[in-house]
């Protein structure tokens, strides 16, 4: 599948978004950003990754949290996954929290997410009097066991 991209002029020296590995779901996203950012414990930050794109209609792209990032560092995404709508064409900012103990620094080109391509269907909703009865029915929040 082919997506049109634009790059930005504020990451114009930095590479275009690209798979890690050859089995890599996940498209790595980089920190469009000028001089370094320091994310304190506990604070959010939206940062730009210099990219817009143009998903086909059917399609959506997910921002997703770097297990990396999140496990050593305690950083991850709000909002996660994030959509990124077939008719969205501004800049894909990637809202970032520092769950750590420590500051962490953000850097120009650091991988700071990653973002995967995923098919969705529109559905047109009917309106029920009643649902058909599953074992689970309304349980939930646990309700399936630990």
């Amino acid at each position: 599948m082919k997506v049109e991209i634009l790059r930005l002029p504020h990451a114009r020296d930095l590479p275009l978004p690209a798979y890690a590995t050859a089995g890599s779901a996940g498209i790595d996203l980089l920190a469009a950003i000028q001089g370094d950012l320091e994310l304190q414990h506990g604070k959010r930050v939206a940062v730009a990754t210099g990219i817009a794109i143009a998903m086909p209609a059917g399609y959506e792209a997910q921002v997703r949290p770097r297990s990396g990032l999140a496990l050593h560092q305690g950083i991850t995404l709000l909002n996660s996954p994030g959509t990124i709508d077939s008719d969205y064409r501004g800049e894909i900012k990637v809202i970032l929290v520092n769950l750590g103990e420590a500051p962490f620094r953000i850097t120009r080109g650091m991988k700071i997410a990653q973002m995967v391509i995923a098919r969705h269907e529109h559905v047109e909703f009917i309106e029920a009097q009643n649902l058909r009865a599953t074992t689970r029915s309304a349980g939930g929040f646990g309700s399936t066991g630990t």
